[in-house]
């Protein structure tokens, strides 16, 4: 007998169960490595459990002031920490390849802890980013020696990627001097929506993103008694006048997918929707991957470094287009 599609029991796919006070067993994780001695991790919020994973290059020229990245891991919102093998050695060959700062953000998950609480940590972070800029003596020794916080860019990979999304809007219009977003990064960005995208359908049984899958996944982030055309989800249909004016003000943006990705019609549709209103938008979209594949593959991996490196100095060499 033919083995079942991959999306035949989401839980299962997931490795997670739904309790009856509804909080989730995870039974299988990725290994969380600890900090080493070129990361270190800061406290952001206590009462959340959140907190900063801080990565510097091994090799810092002498008298160098260096780009910052904040950074927010994927995992369906549901999954994983800064901590997890996966996003700390990615974040780690990032600091080295990019020569620069990486703040990575370990943010709350659902459905303990439904959106916006993501959302919220993330601009907690980036608040917690502008004191440190604005604390003289105060302000950590590695951000303090390292750091030029006019060169902020923010990146996320999954729902990450829509979490970079969520956090633009709520800074928008937040005086964050001296620190400046020169760049959003969106990496295989995980939105979604009532309606299936033809990726979507045509990619239902995907062995990493399975569309019952997603749809779980949804229904454990978004806030209880709404559908995936939420706007936490779907920014395209139910985005409102706010929202869009708050678009305009976004620098320049990447958008990075993948053609075996089933999230990447969703992905063009929202680099799209920002072209619209007024956004410089970069895009990359190779036919050749499937989500999450820089974490699995080392050419990949290589390829997203190499794009996100031109993307950060195209950012630095022109003047911006917001008013982060």
């Amino acid at each position: 007998m033919e083995a079942p599609p991959p999306s035949s029991d989401p839980y299962k796919f997931l490795n997670i169960t739904l309790n009856s006070d509804g909080s989730l067993t995870r039974h299988r994780d990725f290994p969380k490595l600890p900090p080493t001695e070129h990361s270190k991790d800061i406290p952001l919020n206590p009462n959340n459990k959140t907190f900063i994973r801080l990565f510097k290059p091994r090799n810092i020229p002498p008298e160098s002031k260096l780009p910052i990245l904040v950074y927010f891991h994927g995992g369906g919102f549901i999954l994983y920490s800064a901590a997890s093998a996966p996003f700390h050695e990615s974040c780690s060959k990032m600091a080295d390849r990019l020569q620069t700062v990486i703040l990575s953000v370990e943010y709350r998950l659902a459905p303990e802890h439904r959106l916006p609480a993501a959302y919220d940590d993330g601009v907690e972070a980036i608040l917690w980013l502008r004191d440190q800029a604005r604390g003289g003596g105060d302000c950590d020794a590695w951000l303090k020696d390292s750091v030029d916080f006019s060169k902020c860019f923010v990146m996320g990979s999954s729902s990450g990627g829509n979490i970079v999304y969520g956090v633009a809007l709520r800074v928008a219009e937040t005086d964050l001097s001296p620190v400046k977003i020169q760049g959003l990064i969106m990496n295989q960005a995980f939105f979604g929506g009532v309606d299936t995208s033809d990726s979507e359908s045509r990619l239902k049984d995907d062995r990493i993103c399975p569309l019952t899958a997603t749809h779980l996944l949804w229904s454990l982030c978004l806030p209880e008694g709404v559908d995936r055309d939420h706007v936490y989800s779907n920014p395209i249909k139910s985005s409102g006048p706010v929202e869009r004016a708050k678009m305009g003000r976004f620098p320049s943006t990447l958008v990075n997918g993948y053609g075996g990705d089933p999230l990447v019609d969703r992905q063009r549709d929202v680099a799209e929707m920002l072209r619209s209103r007024g956004v410089h938008v970069e895009t990359r979209f190779d036919e050749d991957g499937f989500h999450a594949c820089e974490l699995f593959d080392e050419n990949k991996a290589r390829a997203l470094y190499d794009t996100v490196e031109a993307f950060m100095k195209s950012c630095s060499t022109t003047a911006p287009s917001s008013n982060m």
